[in-house]
């Protein structure tokens, strides 16, 4: 028997060690020479897996095993890296074009729970008023402690008007929060846009989609139609980011022609690029160039852009960029801190890996990662200075250090004033029961601070 276990053990090490030497090729194509085999290390794995096949209390699949194992890997190196199965690697596909069922939320892992990042304007998420900075704690009955990232997703998803409870910890909160909410297909429209009063415009941008940077075009064009154009706004509040290539054309609609937008380094030589404002950039296959439908004059109109902790990644790009090239006024508070770069990688069966490979850098060279964006001017979410929990890049575990300043970047404090005469200064208490924020609503504070500015008025600090 025992016999019998060892050769078992044999080819079983030798079928990981070809599992691995697939993938070493598949990852790294390009390269003239594969790195060597850890054999003590695979002999290890092969031991535990026989182990588990032999004796564990009940049978499990062989493909069960590989795949939890693979998982692992990848969970264990960052927040950003993950194995993607058949189902997951199709959701990412179609997310980027937009449209999917589910809640509406874009979350991470932190101590083994779901972490929400950001909600997803006008979604079922966003209107039961999950915050950033909450942990889901359990779906339904089922606790969260234990599943992967992908498996606690594939929960969330589902066919839309079907319902889910989600329970959740909140900071500030003694008892756990219990939201029921009903599933959707999820259209997320990646940008919008409206006149504020004439002369001023305002665009957000949701997320960076296929064809955002398009889409900005037609906003532009619609917005400009409507009268002459003296100030803008460049919304990327709890915009959680999306594709290179979008963040690079939106960057590229108001930078002049082939100027530095963001760079990547990594190991590889793939890794190491610098993305400019060209059409070789900002388009996909051979399409005519959207850009040239820009109207005059959005080259150099005075411009704000407003960031804030759900600012993230393509966001952090298309901010950081505007702000190195001085072409607008960055402000808000300082942004979630996602520099680094994913690739990925196609695998047989439909699956995939999505691999951390690089981290990103603005114009002037600055990491983004774990640092973020730091505006130039500092306002917070109300007149009162609360922004509320602020969720970042550096409070994800196992994130990646910034390898410009090992330290991260402390949260910037806006100046404070001192009460008037007479006047206790305001007990943060009254402030329990305030009404949710409404980005560009009558009552967004810093979008009225943002107008200030473009009209030369006086911006108020946050108290």
């Amino acid at each position: 028997m025992r016999n019998k276990l060892q050769q078992a053990g044999l080819v079983l090490f030798g079928l990981i060690a070809g599992i691995f030497i697939s993938l070493n090729f598949s990852a790294i194509a390009q390269k003239d020479a594969v790195a060597p085999l850890p054999i003590e290390e695979l002999r290890t794995f092969a031991d535990v897996f026989n182990a588990i096949k032999t004796g564990y209390v009940e049978p499990v699949e062989d493909k069960k095993l590989i795949t939890q194992a693979v998982s692992g890997m990848l969970t264990g190196l960052d927040p950003h890296s993950q194995y993607l199965d058949a189902d997951a690697f199709k959701d990412l596909q179609v997310n980027t074009h937009g449209e999917f069922g589910g809640l509406g939320i874009e979350v991470g892992m932190e101590d083994g729970f779901v972490k929400v990042v950001s909600p997803i304007e006008d979604t079922p998420a966003y209107r039961a008023g999950i915050k950033a900075g909450d942990l889901i704690v359990k779906l339904d009955d089922t606790p969260v402690k234990g599943m992967t990232l992908a498996d606690a997703v594939k929960r969330m998803r589902g066919k839309p008007k079907t319902q889910i409870t989600l329970t959740i910890a909140r900071k500030g909160e003694v008892k756990p929060i219990v939201v029921v909410i009903t599933r959707e297909v999820i259209k997320v429209q990646s940008v919008k846009s409206k006149v504020i009063e004439p002369g001023y415009v305002y665009v957000r941008l949701t997320q960076f989609q296929e064809d955002t940077a398009n889409k900005l075009v037609e906003h532009l064009n619609k917005l400009y139609k409507q009268g002459p154009v003296k100030g803008l706004v460049l919304d990327l509040r709890n915009d959680p980011g999306g594709l290179l290539h979008g963040a690079v054309g939106v960057s590229a609609a108001f930078l002049p022609p082939k100027a530095l937008v963001t760079s990547t380094d990594g190991r590889t030589e793939d890794a190491k690029r610098k993305y400019l404002a060209s059409p070789e950039d900002y388009l996909r296959g051979a399409r005519i160039d959207f850009l040239k439908d820009l109207p005059a004059g959005i080259k150099s109109v005075p411009m704000v852009v407003l960031v804030n902790a759900g600012s993230a990644s393509a966001s952090e790009i298309v901010a950081g960029a505007l702000q190195d090239h001085k072409r607008a006024v960055i402000m808000g508070t300082q942004t979630f801190g996602k520099g680094s770069v994913q690739t990925i990688l196609p695998l047989t069966g439909n699956t995939a890996i999505k691999l951390t490979t690089a981290r990103y850098y603005t114009p002037s060279g600055r990491s983004i990662q774990a640092k973020g964006i730091e505006p130039d001017i500092v306002v917070e979410e109300t007149a009162n200075g609360s922004s509320g929990p602020r969720l970042r890049e550096a409070d994800l575990e196992r994130h990646l250090e910034n390898d410009k300043d090992k330290e991260p970047a402390p949260a910037v404090k806006p100046q404070t004033k001192a009460p008037a005469k007479g006047k206790p200064a305001k007990d943060e208490s009254e402030d329990e029961e305030k009404p949710r924020f409404e980005i560009a609503s009558k009552n967004d504070y810093q979008l009225s601070q943002a107008m200030n500015l473009l009209k030369g008025l006086q911006i108020m600090q946050s108290k």
